[in-house]
């Protein structure tokens, strides 16, 4: 039975760290008949929160896909965590979704954390409509939010209800396309509501507002603006045909406004998520790429008859086994399928497909083009690969993760646990995709990398609680990175004769410092054949595994050029291998001339403190090495933007609560890589080599 995809939204919630995403939820389970008794994240019951850890901190580390009916229609929802640690979370989330709701505070307004998230929505082209929750919080002010969601995010707010009342006198809001009043009682129960006219003393406010409204949506229409101009009334269809037609295009973004906790507004997001936001065939296709990641030029069209497309977009292991969470863009997947992984080049059966309920599940015989559905007991697949036909094959376009910043040792408390910690750690970079396990060759010790201090503490817990492994955890280190300043050309060669045939290769070359974020170039401008072509991808390799490892500090050698501009061979005795060897030789004979220098990673911190702490926090971040790059207030405190060194931002949350009395808050996310200071760049070289001295 094919279904029809008009009654479909694929949705993700997401927000800053404690705007009230996971609270929405759990008021759109209840609504829609999900879940009977609400659970609230304070008491740590929250049915999207299944992890401890999410319990016991009250945030949202991974995302939950969940489905349920509104209207006749089916939602899947992914709920997405806020800390910015995890926004690797809502990035990938984002990636599989044609809608989404954007929760602010109704007192915090536009924070640090929604900027990032907001950003990677508009990247990815995902329509949303905007969500102004905790209006009875004290402080809250739906206007002021409004305006910060145009100033800050530079994005055009469509006021689509007014609320009635603030604060403590929070009871309902007036929606303007039909001037009626919706007022809930203060049971606490969703259900009860009345549907009333228009407060007398909001009527002059309701239609200048209504007024706004119509003149934004009627922009999307000539005929219909043609219309309104002559003095025609429009029909509530025609005002929602543009409203949705400009919410597709991003033209603007419908907002509402209620309190999720005292279940207040929600129904009309709901239905403003059916109105306005598109379903899975009237957003714009995914390419497909080749295997070198070039577009071809094809998309996965939306079509149940189309071959298979899909994307695994998150792995989770949990009681039940691994599941892979995946969004069909094409064609249909049925148990005992035989699908695809492009990535790997293998080919997996599907045993079993369940549709999710946070963490209870369904069991569905097969899905669709539009679905989003996970599959139990995949072997070899991971985040972001394709699932596909094997008779036509095609690959989607890719997610990108960033590069880990942070790595800490970690070790067994329990002699004779690494092999289950190491079992344990493998699963998890799985299913994390900006978490990453290695071993250091020289110590032994087991390595892991991740994007911040929260996002590895949260790994250590893991293995704790969920894997029954205490660890020792070394002192945080940074990612630094090495590079060169000067041009440097040389002359290498390598001559190894002892009995039988022997070795000879000779270059000449130029090291020259690259473009940041170029990473390593190779050029070759040899002429007349002095270095036959074949053996070009040997001193290409030589430099390119040598740059592995800087001269400084052993830290990866990045944004360097090297050009092979001559050298000569022997008919007999050159090789590939001669030419390997002579250019990794070449490496540490000439990179040390290049004027070396460390680099080390800048973040783009992002603080909120209220204005009394303002003189203490800026003096704070100098202390940091800090540049501020903004500074603003807010009626709520000041925000202050700034590019701190990673290695400045250990313990950074204490020392902010601190001084700012527990109210200050931050987010930060790897800016760019930039040279250290000479004083700093020799105490990391000496620690470096004192820790290589003592193991």
């Amino acid at each position: 039975m094919t279904k029809d995809l008009n009654y479909y939204r694929n949705i993700g919630i997401f927000a800053h760290v404690d705007a009230g995403k996971t609270t929405t939820t759990e008021r759109i389970l209840k609504l829609t008949g999900k879940i009977h008794k609400i659970g609230e994240v304070h008491e740590g019951a929250a049915t999207t929160d299944f992890m401890e850890q999410e319990q016991e901190r009250g945030i949202t580390i991974q995302s939950a896909a969940t489905s349920c009916f509104w209207r006749d229609h089916q939602l899947n929802i992914i709920d997405t965590p806020g800390h910015v640690d995890f926004t690797i979370e809502v990035y990938r989330s984002l990636k599989v979704l044609d809608g989404g709701i954007g929760v602010f505070c109704g007192s915090g307004g536009v924070e640090p954390q929604s900027e990032t998230n907001w950003r990677y929505a508009n990247d990815s082209k995902v329509a949303r409509i905007i969500y102004i929750n905790k209006l009875d919080r004290t402080g809250a002010d739906f206007f002021r939010v409004t305006q910060q969601v145009d100033e800050i995010l530079a994005a055009k707010p469509l006021v689509m209800v007014l609320p009635i009342g603030i604060e403590n006198d929070f009871c309902g809001v007036v929606d303007l396309l039909t001037e009626k009043a919706w007022i809930w009682d203060n049971s606490g129960d969703p259900m009860k509501y009345t549907v009333e006219d228009v407060p007398e003393d909001m009527k002059e406010q309701v239609a200048e507002y209504r007024e706004m409204l119509i003149e934004t949506a009627i922009e999307q229409d000539d005929t219909l603006m043609e219309k309104y101009l002559e003095g025609e009334e429009l029909t509530i269809d025609e005002i929602k045909f543009c409203i949705r037609k400009g919410t597709r295009d991003l033209a603007f973004f419908p907002t509402y406004c209620g309190s999720s906790f005292k279940n207040k507004g929600v129904q009309l997001v709901l239905d403003a998520v059916i109105d306005y936001l598109p379903n899975p065939m009237e957003v714009k296709p995914q390419p497909e790429v080749d295997l070198e990641g070039k577009e071809t030029g094809n998309y996965a069209i939306v079509d149940v008859e189309k071959p298979l497309r899909a994307l695994a977009f998150k792995i989770m292991d949990d009681r039940f086994g691994a599941l892979t969470f995946t969004r069909i863009y094409s064609g249909k997947i049925a148990k005992g399928d035989t699908v695809l992984n492009t990535a790997t080049g293998k080919t997996e059966r599907i045993s079993r497909l369940v549709e999710m309920h946070a963490d209870s599940r369904e069991e569905v015989e097969s899905a669709q083009a539009g679905d989003i559905i996970a599959i139990v007991g995949m072997k070899n697949v991971q985040t972001g690969h394709t699932l596909c036909d094997p008779k036509l094959p095609a690959t989607l376009e890719p997610m990108v993760f960033p590069d880990p910043v942070i790595s800490v040792a970690i070790s067994p408390k329990k002699k004779g646990e690494n092999e289950k910690m190491a079992l344990a750690i493998s699963k998890m970079v799985q299913e994390d995709p900006s978490f990453y396990m290695e071993t250091d060759k020289e110590s032994g010790e087991t390595i892991i990398k991740g994007m911040g201090e929260l996002h590895l503490d949260i790994k250590v817990d893991i293995l704790k609680r969920t894997h029954g492994i205490e660890v020792e955890v070394g002192k945080p280190q940074v990612a630094y990175r090495e590079s060169i300043t000067k041009v440097v050309k040389d002359t290498y060669v390598h001559k190894k004769q002892s009995g039988g045939s022997g070795q000879f290769a000779k270059i000449d070359y130029s090291i020259e410092p690259g473009e940041p974020g170029s990473g390593f170039q190779f050029t070759s401008k040899v002429t007349g054949g002095n270095v036959p072509r074949e053996f070009w991808p040997a001193v290409q390799k030589g430099f390119e595994s040598s740059v592995k490892k800087g001269v400084l500090a052993g830290y990866p050698c990045v944004d360097l050029t090297v050009n092979l501009t001559d050298g000569s061979f022997h008919p007999v005795d050159s090789s590939a291998i001669a030419f390997e060897i002579a250019a990794r030789a070449a490496y540490r004979q000439t990179v040390p001339k290049a004027g070396p220098q460390l680099l080390e990673p800048i973040m783009n911190v992002d603080v909120f403190t209220p204005e009394d702490y303002m003189g203490d926090v800026i003096g704070d971040i100098n202390r940091r090495r800090g540049m501020i790059k903004s500074q603003n207030s807010t009626p709520m405190g000041a925000r202050i933007k700034a590019d701190i060194p990673l290695s400045e931002m250990f313990g950074y949350i204490g020392d902010l609560r601190t001084m700012t009395s527990g109210r200050g808050q931050f987010s930060m996310e790897f800016g760019h890589y930039a040279p250290a200071p000479s004083n700093i760049a020799e105490e990391v070289i000496k620690e470096v080599k004192e820790r290589q001295a003592s193991s």
